[in-house]
């Protein structure tokens, strides 16, 4: 799912969705929700959709990947938007060596305010520079 999750965001959010996309890259926006939060539909509506048909047809591939999808889904919450941009106060200080990856990782393709340059596109893996710099820490 991150290979997929990469292309999504690389092509998707930040190409023909940017419109939806744009306002997570904004600083100092301090509203709840954003537009980007329109990406909990988009992702959401197919996993519903294999887990219905794959459940009407006893179809364990279609099952697998309604599981995969809302499996990753599960982890974007956690990881994205409650460890990483802090959307509820918790889990606020992790000392784990791949946390502080993650979070670093993440802040670098947030220094990117546009729509194009970016990096580090992926959530639960990245460049191992980011590795090295959480163990500096």
């Amino acid at each position: 799912m991150e290979a997929v999750a990469w292309l999504a965001h690389r092509y998707l959010m930040h190409g023909l969705l940017w419109f939806l996309h744009e306002d997570h890259h904004l600083k100092g926006e301090d509203q709840f929700f954003e537009k980007n939060d329109a990406f909990f539909l988009i992702f959401s509506i197919p996993s519903f959709l294999c887990f219905l048909f794959g459940a009407l047809n006893h179809n364990g591939i279609l099952i697998g990947i309604a599981s995969g999808i809302a499996a990753y889904g599960l982890c974007y919450f956690l990881v994205h938007d409650i460890f990483i941009h802090q959307r509820f106060k918790i889990f606020r200080n992790s000392n784990s060596r791949y946390l502080r990856a993650v979070r670093r990782a993440h802040k670098m393709h947030h220094k990117h305010l546009g729509k194009h340059d970016g990096e580090s596109f992926g959530m639960l893996m990245f460049p191992f520079k980011y590795w090295k710099q959480a163990l500096q820490k």
